[in-house]
């Protein structure tokens, strides 16, 4: 089936889904026009809005690129948010205990995020090729070791002096915050970080014999193991790839945002850039103006609450609903062409 067949599939899913989300803005006597200028409004209708737009914009990137590699070898790396949790958790030990100019600290963050939230994925790839663990149920898993984890040093070893609260570790130095725009709040480190990891997966994927070899793994590993392809070992190493950069979204969200450790600091984002990716049917390219429209949504729908009386989880529906529709009227694709195939096949036996 031909690209622009595949364009009218999904230009149908999109349709399907805006009729439902209609149909639930109805149902809850939501004023439609009203209701779509507040999203906007609610996510750009002012500097620091836009600000905090690209702010949930930056991490919604870094775990889409972490997931486009992973799901081109084949895998469902569940663990995404363990590992951003894992580069949160590593650039705020050196936050907390490097000195030095803006420049090193900052560049020791980033490069310690990418370690920890590789070292968590590495885990998660061992369990799956030494241990025989599929990787949803070792990434599930280690996904609560690193909530665990968080917790313990948010009120343990890292915890306020004199106050005994999950709120957060102290704030950081002023070493270790990212440059942000004055009236934004949007930090140009951070955006240029997720553009630059988003670039580096889709050359690694479309231009090297790496990602050739990555993406046959992820075809068929029998076969790809068959042509001489090591399949153990490029399962791990995109584990280690997309780990390291879900662990950026770790440091963003540390280092941009909140300025210190706080439990929630994964933000669900590794779940949300899953629906993205799906979406995206694992381009790297359509994976930013997506991922914006889930940014746009979540900052958006907030109005909804504020201004409609709406709760803000409507915003939560819609984004499931796109997703759904995606993924069903693709299904029927898939299914509609595999049997178009058999016939033809039926036909020339004949």
């Amino acid at each position: 089936m031909n690209s622009l067949q595949q364009s009218k599939y999904f230009a149908g899913a999109i349709i399907i889904s805006l009729i439902i989300s209609i149909f639930f803005l109805w149902l809850v006597d939501a004023p439609l026009v009203e209701t779509a200028k507040l999203l906007v409004e609610g996510a750009f209708g002012t500097n620091q809005r836009i600000g905090d737009t690209s702010m949930i914009w930056v991490p919604l990137l870094l775990a889409s690129a972490s997931l486009v590699v992973t799901f081109s070898a084949g895998l469902w790396n569940i663990g995404v948010e363990g590992q951003i949790v894992a580069g949160a958790v590593a650039a705020t030990f050196i936050a907390r205990e490097v000195e030095g100019s803006t420049v090193v600290v900052l560049a020791l963050m980033v490069i310690g995020g990418f370690v920890g939230g590789a070292l968590w994925g590495l885990l998660v790839g061992v369990l799956r090729v030494k241990g025989g663990v599929n990787e949803i149920f070792g990434g599930i898993g280690l996904n609560f070791v690193a909530t665990g984890l968080i917790v313990y040093l948010v009120i343990g070893p890292w915890s306020r002096e004199g106050v005994a609260s999950t709120g957060g570790t102290e704030p950081f130095r002023a070493e270790a915050w990212f440059p942000t725009i004055d009236g934004l709040r949007a930090s140009p480190l951070a955006l240029v970080i997720a553009f630059l990891a988003l670039a580096s997966v889709m050359f690694l994927l479309s231009r090297t014999n790496f990602g050739l070899r990555l993406r046959a793994t992820g075809k068929n590993s029998l076969a790809a193991n068959r042509f001489g392809i090591a399949t153990s070992r490029y399962l791990l190493m995109a584990f280690i790839i997309g780990g390291g950069i879900a662990g950026l979204a770790g440091v963003t969200q540390a280092g941009a945002v909140y300025h210190r450790l706080v439990p929630s600091i994964s933000g669900g984002y590794g779940f949300l850039a899953i629906l993205i990716v799906l979406l995206a049917r694992f381009r790297g390219l359509w994976v930013i103006p997506i991922a914006l429209f889930f940014a746009t949504i979540a900052m958006g729908s907030f109005q909804w609450q504020l201004r409609l009386g709406l709760h803000s989880a409507l915003g939560g529906v819609i984004q499931g609903v796109l997703v759904l529709s995606v993924v069903l009227v693709m299904g029927y694709r898939e299914v509609r062409q595999l049997r178009q195939q058999s016939i033809s096949r039926n036909d020339t036996t004949s």
